[in-house]
């Protein structure tokens, strides 16, 4: 499976670089597999932390390039170490071992030939757990495709509905039509939602979505098109933890996005959200202290 890499075409961006090579393209990820932490996070959604915490892989480098980016030292800047997948397949099982929910694999796309291997490896060994694919969405359906049977839970941003946005602020093309194809083949997969006894997500998709300041009607776009595109059944998590970091407190070109969200704006997103009337899903209160909450990387 790693032969894919010689001519890497894993996401939308299909760079073509030699990655057994060592060469990077615009991901920054060669062949080796690049994690910056793994730990025990309790703070996903009540469905995937539950009460014993989601076992946690955050890989290094991604194929967006996000000005806001909360996690812009290990996605932007390259933080990390490098493992093997054999080192990834033992991670998968110490987690396993700590008695967490499952393993949710942060920011994974660049590495998803490994992950397979890694997780073929660790089921040989006794991995019991559900994976969770926790993306960006900038992702190549025929990639998504090769995780059938491997994933069991989706756990997607979706960003933008509108692409000047998705343009200016994460440096990509065509991110809505490329997410949400990407979207529906991984709601394709999964599809029945399975939740067990415990309140756990054993099988489904949770598209997420980060409200953005001075951006309401972007985020009402993506709701709009999370409802009538998914399934009832689907859950759909919509995030106030924004908060202004990395290049947006640098430039002035992002100056309208150099702030908090306002309660005024919050609350036209809780009016549409009951407008839509979700059956499944989740909605953050607007804090104060989003900052806290940034993993300490290795």
């Amino acid at each position: 499976m790693l032969e894919q890499l010689k001519q890497c075409k894993i996401c939308p961006h299909k760079c073509g670089v030699n990655r057994l090579e060592g060469k990077i393209g615009r991901c920054k990820s060669s062949d080796k597999v690049q994690i910056a932490l793994y730990s025990t996070h309790n703070f996903e959604e009540p469905c995937i932390s539950g009460t014993k915490g989601s076992g946690t892989v955050f890989f290094s480098n991604c194929n967006l390039n996000c000005v806001f980016c909360q996690n812009y030292e290990i996605s932007q800047q390259g933080k990390g170490k490098e493992i093997t997948i054999e080192e990834l397949a033992s991670i998968f099982l110490k987690q396993q071992e700590k008695g967490v929910e499952n393993i949710n694999l942060v920011t994974p796309t660049s590495y998803v030939v490994q992950i397979i291997e890694a997780i073929k490896l660790a089921k040989k060994n006794g991995l019991k757990l559900p994976i969770v694919y926790n993306t960006n969405a900038y992702e190549n359906v025929d990639t998504i495709k090769m995780l059938d049977g491997y994933v069991d839970v989706y756990l997607p941003d979706l960003k933008y509905a509108e692409d000047e946005l998705a343009k200016k602020y994460s440096k990509v093309d065509n991110y809505f039509e490329i997410a949400t194809k990407a979207i529906l083949e991984m709601q394709r997969q999964v599809g029945k939602t399975k939740i067990n006894e415990n309140g756990i997500m054993e099988k489904g998709i949770i598209v997420r979505h980060l409200v953005l300041p001075n951006n309401i009607e972007n985020s009402k776009k993506v709701l709009k098109w999370i409802k009538e595109n998914l399934n009832e059944e689907n859950y759909v998590s919509v995030m106030a933890q924004y908060f202004p970091t990395y290049l947006v407190k640098e430039k002035e070109e992002y100056k309208e996005i150099n702030r908090k969200l306002t309660k005024e704006e919050w609350k036209k997103i809780e009016d549409f959200i009951d407008e839509l009337d979700f059956k499944n899903g989740y909605i953050q209160e607007l804090g104060e202290h989003e900052e806290e909450y940034v993993p300490k990387w290795w």
